[in-house]
């Protein structure tokens, strides 16, 4: 079952790739998310993002749709997070693809204005992000790298750690 830590972070997301609000993830959702995401790539890269995307509704689907109505609640896609430790391998290929995403002049790390950007086409807003790349800045040199980045989103999704940087990838809780 999955902590409240997990209930909180989780609905976040869920709010945010709900496109129209009704209370549901639809394959539709996944579409208008995976489309902000091209988008931050605008070309390059965009076709293995979308792959990857998709392939999370396929999973997620498969994993939580439990009364196959083509749709997922919040507690359907609960169930899922519960379950994510057999899917670690789906969460760090989404979390490189969304560092090559973000990661637009492709030196390998992740400033401060590029996260803004991965913000943005998660949640469809300019959030403020300086406390929460702070918080994800490991090291303090003004980067995220590709490891961190990878680490921060396993955290996100399979961790139950208040305190772990990953918690606050998507901004604060």
């Amino acid at each position: 079952m999955a902590s409240d830590l997990q209930r909180k972070k989780t609905s976040i997301v869920f709010t945010a790739m709900d496109v129209n609000g009704d209370g549901f993830l639809e394959r539709a959702d996944f579409e208008a998310l995976t489309d902000r995401w091209a988008a931050v790539r605008d070309g390059d890269g965009a076709d293995r993002l979308r792959e990857i995307m998709m392939s999370w509704w396929d999973a997620l689907h498969a994993a939580s749709d439990e009364n196959r109505d083509q749709k997922l609640t919040l507690e359907e896609v609960l169930a899922a997070v519960d379950n994510l430790g057999t899917m670690l391998d789906f969460v760090v290929a989404t979390a490189e693809s969304m560092f090559e995403a973000v990661d637009q002049d492709g030196d390998g790390r992740v400033s401060a204005a590029e996260y803004a950007r991965l913000i943005h086409a998660w949640t469809g807003n300019d959030a403020p992000t300086d406390v929460g790349f702070t918080r994800l800045d490991l090291d303090g040199d003004g980067w995220i790298s590709k490891s961190e980045f990878v680490s921060h989103w396993v955290e996100f999704w399979a961790g139950d750690d208040e305190d772990a940087p990953g918690t606050y990838v998507f901004g604060e809780l």
